[in-house]
Parts: C-alpha cells; structure tokens; sequence
C-alpha cells in the first residue's frame, strides 16, 4: 500500500459498474486531518447508483438539488449526504459529467490512524468502527464539509488496490421504495471480508 498514489481522474470517468468492481472496490480511502495526521481504510464494500435511471439514486429523473449537484459534476469528486438528521455518507463521483452517478462506500476495513478512529467513533471494538456508511464518515471525520471535493486533492482521496480478490453481488441496503431497482444486486463486498456492513 503506497497511499502517496492517488487514483488517476479518467479512471473515475468510465462506466460505473466498471470503475466500482476494476477500480474502487480494494482502493484505500485516505483521509488527511487538519493536524496532518492520514487515516486509511480499505474499501471493502460499496453500492452502485446510476444517474437518471434508477429509482433508488437521488438524481433520478436527472433531478439537480441544491443536495445532488454535486453527482452532476465530472467523476472524480466526493458527493457526501446527511441522512436521518444524525449521519454523514461518503460517495465517489464516477462518469462524465451530467451523468450523477455515484459509489456510496459502505464499509472500509481500518488500515491507518485507528486510534484516532476509535476516538472519533467513541468505539474500541475494531470490527465496528467502519462497518456501516455512516460509522465510516465518523471514524475518518468527514462531513459536508468535504462534499465536492476533489479526490486528487489532499484531504481525502482514493489509493490503487494493491491485491487481487472475489467479490458478492447482491441487492442494496435500505431502499424498499425503489420498485423494480430496489432487488438489482447493485452491492458489492470483498468476498468472506469480516468488514461489511451487512451480509
């Protein structure tokens, strides 16, 4: 893991699907604090969600908020979202841009700077510190703050994989409403990983 790398810009530019299983999905997620200190964590699981055609993505029917403009921007930047009142989560832009799509990271596996998690997540118990969206965007201290920002830039950004691995397809988390899309196996975790969300 050399975290000093960053994931080049064309390659958040292509499919999603594609840049999520080829290029996010085993990526370091990498997070500078204000102080300099680096907290990592591998990316162990996602969700995909695909601009105007699904019903379950906050862009669909290409609907620009003042909350998703952000998804219309070129891939390549950090869309982050506050839900329920209560938490933060942290999606990679990916695709050209007006096309909104997005990978929601559900869950990292903690690599760098864990102490410093556990003190953001008031938590010791290691396998719960960045198994959940929200849980991951308390442990690595991103906010709204952080919504739009580029992902070659020097507060958060995406590391290359460095180790090859099968992953599980299944449906997505949370998303009972979206019809038809709500049982598209849109998620995706690192096979027999002990960090995700959810099996």
């Amino acid at each position: 893991m050399d975290i000093s790398q960053k994931i080049a810009k064309s390659a958040y530019l292509k499919n999603p699907f594609e840049v999520a299983l080829d290029v996010v999905l085993g990526a370091y997620l990498c997070r500078r604090l204000d102080d300099g200190t680096v907290l990592v964590g591998k990316i162990t699981e996602l969700e995909v969600y695909v601009g105007a055609e699904d019903k379950a993505c906050h862009a669909y029917l290409n609907r620009k908020t003042k909350r998703n403009a952000v998804m219309f921007d070129e891939g390549g930047v950090a869309y982050v979202f506050f839900v329920y009142g209560m938490y933060h989560q942290f999606n990679v832009v990916v695709g050209s841009q007006n096309e909104a799509n997005a990978l929601l990271i559900r869950s990292l596996e903690p690599v760098c700077g864990i102490e410093k998690m556990k003190e953001f997540r008031h938590c010791d118990k290691i396998l719960n510190l960045t198994t959940g969206p929200g849980k991951l965007c308390q442990a690595l201290n991103i906010d709204r703050n952080l919504n739009g920002a580029d992902l070659l830039g020097e507060k958060i950004w995406l590391s290359p994989r460095d180790e090859t691995f099968e992953y599980v397809a299944v449906p997505r988390v949370g998303i009972d409403y979206a019809e038809e899309y709500k049982d598209k196996p849109w998620r995706y975790y690192i096979k027999n990983c002990k960090f995700i969300s959810k099996k």
